[in-house]
């Protein structure tokens, strides 16, 4: 089923969550058992993050450095084929534009329309941790639009061989990011908002937003989309503060505030446990009032460690 069709003619209050591949040589039933605590509460979809490659350098015999390009976390689609085939639920895998050429891009595509995986997250994908800022593969997308504009192609049966006959075309629902506080590399929110309703206009189907603590600045985005004619659903993306660090780690990895009531909780408490305690009310709190303001979900961001979430999802849902 596509994500969008969980929402019509529903008045059952939704959620989804996203889980990172394991580590390479890991088995994947290690994610199985993190994930089945979630399961038993009917999550709408799971998502399935794509990792980039990482480039290490290693010392060969003669004393010179040859780089090598490693991935810590592949198996993205597999994984999804996996937990639609074991536990019936659809699964939502996350492409992006980095590392990819186009024609790369379509055979993936090929192969995820194959396996009868009809939802894609769509993402350009950070850049590479030895780049100081995104290059797209050569051949490849710079923008997600570009991508988006792939798919939507692919779903009209227009494939980069134009030569070919009788083409299949592919039916997919697509996901984009959203930045309630704006993405980083935006001038603007108002410029990160055009560009948004730009995804739109080629054919996104529905958005996800990156993670925030002061539900205010959600319902403000959502009222800002609406007012620019964005009028597909906007799922707020969310997890709990766990430790106490986090709250001096997450404005500098995500670009987010963390408000005062929260920051104030978090740092009195004495260890990391209270600080997991406040973190987990703090979510409940925020799903409860977002879905009673109209949120067509809470998306939660597990980091493939279900305890917390499961805490969460059992006092709200």
């Amino acid at each position: 089923m596509k994500v969008t069709e969980h929402f019509k003619n529903t008045d059952k209050k939704l959620f989804s969550f996203e889980i990172l591949p394991p580590l390479k040589g890991k088995s994947i039933n290690e994610l199985f058992i993190q994930i089945e605590p979630l399961l038993e509460f009917n999550p709408a979809f799971v998502d399935v993050t794509y990792h980039r490659e990482e480039y290490v350098y290693k010392k060969r015999e003669n004393g010179l450095l040859e780089r090598q390009s490693i991935r810590k976390r592949p198996g993205t689609v597999a994984i999804c084929a996996a937990i639609q085939n074991k536990y019936h639920i659809d699964a939502v895998p996350h492409i992006i534009c980095g590392g990819f050429s186009a024609e790369e891009t379509e055979n993936a595509l090929i192969d995820l329309n194959f396996l009868g995986i009809e939802n894609i997250m769509v993402l350009r994908g950070d850049p590479l941790k030895s780049e100081k800022k995104y290059v797209p593969e050569e051949g490849g997308h710079y923008y997600a639009s570009d991508l988006i504009k792939q798919i939507s192609n692919l779903k009209k049966g227009e494939y980069l061989d134009d030569e070919l006959l009788n083409q299949h075309p592919m039916d997919f629902c697509l996901g984009v990011a959203a930045y309630p506080e704006k993405h980083f590399e935006a001038p603007n929110l108002t410029t990160d908002l055009k560009n948004l309703k730009h995804k739109v206009d080629l054919g996104a189907d529905y958005i996800v937003t990156q993670m925030f603590f002061d539900n205010k600045k959600y319902f403000q985005f959502v009222d800002s989309c609406r007012e620019i004619g964005i009028n597909v659903p906007i799922i707020p993306g969310i997890k709990p503060i766990t430790s106490r660090n986090q709250i001096y780690d997450i404005p500098k990895t995500f670009y987010i505030d963390i408000p005062e009531d929260l920051f104030n909780a978090i740092e009195s408490c004495k260890d990391n446990a209270q600080a997991l305690e406040v973190g987990i009310e703090w979510n409940i709190q925020q799903s409860k009032e977002l879905l009673k303001n109209g949120a067509p979900a809470i998306h939660y961001f597990t980091m493939s460690k279900s305890q917390s979430i499961r805490r969460i999802v059992q006092a709200v849902f």
